[in-house]
């Protein structure tokens, strides 16, 4: 079984909680189901599972149970599943998106207390926006991302000292040991291939085959493109097919910034906004937008119709360039460009700690690739994939802004840790550590007795 950080809060649900159910969610294939059955079977927890996916003809009897009554539904629960259920047991609602009434009926289940519910379901658009709206204290809400790079590394043993001491070398600011670094980077241009979707990952630990790895890719990719002509209205579906064929081009192209007039000509971004939108909550794109002023806090300074658009999945996106390119990361070849590849690395990597994710684009200063909030303040980050890494003329110019009150900058790039000045130069697979926020709260005793 692949380790995934989501195990904890799962496994605590099972063990603790009573007085809610529990949401699993996610972009298809990032391995929800097969974590929590994992997870009910080692914990030793008796359950019973419906899929509305592989279950269709359920769906219609759920429905007009729930129409009776949550006490209804409970009590001919057992006639659904055609069998037994003892009171406390787990029942398990998989592909929730196909029957949100589930969802929306979860506070009266929980609150009749004869079983435990866990949901698990993708994030499909507008029945992604109805699943968040359950009764706020009945829900417990994990949403699950294809595999981070420390996932990936525990896939090849590597166990939680590595992180350990990643983190005291980025506290610190202290060269990881050589020979770490250098096991460290070949395992992150392995990642770059394979990627962090689960199946794609065992198909690699257990058969070493880049092309069934790819051939995996391909049919997530394709299994996507299914759910487009699913889940979507008729009309938007090509819509959205071409925007999401167009991102590994757009990653592709000098500035790497999503240039809607690719998808039309005559492109007005309030006619597409929502075809957009779509992808991301559905999780299969990640957005990086334009923060007119790199000021806190960002989300003030977003510009909507400025964005960077990367896969959910570098894996994905490797495949996508095709063999050649795959064949070339896995060579570590200077001579490839592989901005676009290590940008989307770090996207991903950003994005499972902070949803929303900044770059800045400046006429006269020029572009950083990523903006971060970061111990009180706005810190800009320079991704670098070739041997001219100390070339930044934009980041330094950024730092040289007396009003942005920027004291630090990081350059993510293939060598050990090292600082020059106010940069932080770091290796690219120490993204996902950035954002450990160091900032405390102080304590507040306010006496209210005199009022």
């Amino acid at each position: 079984m692949l380790w995934r950080k989501d195990s904890k809060e799962i496994r605590n649900w099972v063990n603790t909680s009573d007085k809610t159910a529990l949401l699993v969610t996610g972009a298809r294939q990032t391995g929800k189901t097969t974590l929590i059955r994992n997870i009910l079977e080692e914990e030793g927890v008796h359950f019973h599972e419906i899929n509305f996916v592989e279950q269709t003809e359920i769906i219609d009897f759920v429905i007009k149970a729930l129409q009776k009554g949550s006490s209804y539904f409970i009590s001919i629960l057992p006639l659904i599943l055609n069998k037994t259920i003892e009171k406390g047991d787990v029942i398990f609602f998989d592909e929730v998106q196909e029957c949100p009434d589930i969802v929306t009926a979860i506070k009266f289940l929980v609150d009749d207390n004869t079983y435990r519910y866990i949901l698990s379901g993708s994030l499909l658009g507008v029945e992604y926006k109805n699943l968040r709206s359950a009764p706020v204290g009945y829900l417990e809400i994990i949403d699950m991302f294809p595999m981070t790079y420390e996932e990936f590394i525990a896939a090849f043993g590597g166990g939680p000292s590595i992180i350990e001491k990643l983190k005291s070398s980025l506290s610190s600011l202290s060269p990881i040991d050589d020979i770490l670094h250098k096991k460290l980077m070949d395992l992150f241009f392995l990642y770059l291939v394979v990627g962090g979707m689960p199946q794609a990952v065992d198909k690699y630990v257990t058969t070493k085959d880049f092309m069934a790895v790819s051939k995996t890719h391909s049919s997530i990719m394709n299994l996507y493109k299914m759910d487009f002509t699913r889940y979507e209205e008729k009309d938007k579906t090509l819509r959205l097919k071409k925007i999401y064929d167009l991102i590994p081009s757009e990653l592709d192209s000098k500035n790497k910034r999503y240039i809607f007039s690719d998808i039309d000509p005559n492109f007005k971004y309030d006619r597409y906004e929502n075809s957009f939108n779509w992808l991301i909550d559905a999780g299969v794109a990640i957005a990086v937008h334009n923060a007119k002023s790199p000021e806190m806090p960002l989300i003030a300074n977003l510009e909507s119709n400025l964005m960077k658009l990367f896969l959910s999945d570098v894996g994905l996106l490797s495949t996508c360039f095709g063999p050649q390119t795959q064949l070339k990361i896995l060579n570590e070849d200077d001579e490839i460009n592989n901005g676009s590849i290590f940008e989307n690395f770090v996207a991903q990597e950003l994005y499972r700690t902070n949803r929303k994710l900044y770059y800045s684009q400046n006429k006269k200063l020029g572009e950083v690739d990523f903006l971060i909030e970061k111990d009180g303040s706005v810190i800009p980050i320079e991704v670098k994939s070739g041997k001219e890494y100390t070339k930044h003329k934009a980041l330094s110019s950024y730092l040289s802004v007396d009003n942005w009150r920027m004291n630090k900058a990081y350059v993510l790039y293939k060598g050990n840790i090292k600082v020059d000045g106010n940069i932080v130069y770091l290796p690219i697979y120490m993204a996902g550590l950035l954002l450990l926020d160091n900032v405390s709260f102080p304590s507040l005793n306010i006496d209210l007795s005199g009022i």
